[in-house]
């Protein structure tokens, strides 16, 4: 199973919100792109699932590594502009699917924040490659928030008690996947490399093990050039749906 072909992306978008189970899954696979989106006027906000406590590569106190991976979240949004990072609750790192409650939540945030676009994880597995793109969790949250974007979050009789808090039903236009199987749209990250960098060093916790900047330059600039772009050029790739 894969995805169709790429819709042409949407020429008017003004707010994005990006949904991923936790602190630095954007930063790996879109860092570069929301850069730039950034630097192009449009309003990009995050929704991240859980704070990553059963993550890290050290012998930092369990109880202590949620609130530290909140906090490097927050410093690797602002190294690409984005402002506002929101964390759900009482959903586990680890055990993630995609449960009424997740999707209640996303939907929640979807008709607060109103984008044009939502930005998520694949709901479908790579058996190519199982680590990464396919965690469980990070299925999951594609899974749950493609159901919040259709038909949750623009059906006014999904999760009524929504309407009670003035969160009225909203449509999502467009849907970018990221991690999934054969993505066909490349975004040109090369100029936002030192902002992909910046934001991946800030989860210290998760890269302090890597050389940050080679893993970058490595593995952007194979997707560059599986993309067919010119010698030297970094990119991300995508799937990109209409949801109308």
């Amino acid at each position: 199973m894969s995805f169709p072909s790429s819709s042409p992306v949407l020429p008017d978008v003004r707010r994005t919100l990006a949904v991923f189970a936790h602190p630095d899954d954007v930063d790996y696979g879109c860092a570069g792109t929301i850069a730039g989106w950034v630097e192009e006027g449009v309003e990009v906000a995050y929704l991240i699932v859980t704070r990553g406590a059963s993550g890290g590569f050290d012998e930092t106190p369990r109880e202590e590594m949620p609130w530290l991976r909140e906090a490097e979240q927050r410093a690797a949004a602002a190294a690409v502009g984005v402002r506002r990072v929101d964390f759900l609750e009482d959903h586990p790192d680890g055990l993630l699917s995609p449960t009424p409650a997740l999707r209640r939540d996303i939907t929640a945030a979807i008709r607060r924040i109103r984008p044009d676009r939502v930005l998520t994880s694949s709901p479908l597995r790579r058996w190519e490659h199982l680590t990464g793109p396919s965690h469980p969790d990070h299925l999951a949250v594609g899974e749950a928030t493609t159901c919040a974007v259709y038909p949750d979050a623009r059906n006014r009789f999904a999760f009524p008690e929504l309407l009670a808090e003035g969160l009225t039903p909203w449509v999502v236009r467009e849907i970018w996947y990221a991690g999934g199987p054969a993505p066909d749209h490349a975004v040109d990250v090369t100029e936002q490399y030192d902002r992909k960098v910046a934001a991946m060093r800030a989860h210290r916790s998760q890269t302090a093990h890597m050389d940050v900047e080679t893993w970058v330059r490595d593995r952007l600039g194979t997707v560059a050039e599986n993309a067919g772009l010119p010698a030297g050029r970094m990119a991300e790739a995508f799937t990109v749906l209409r949801t109308e």
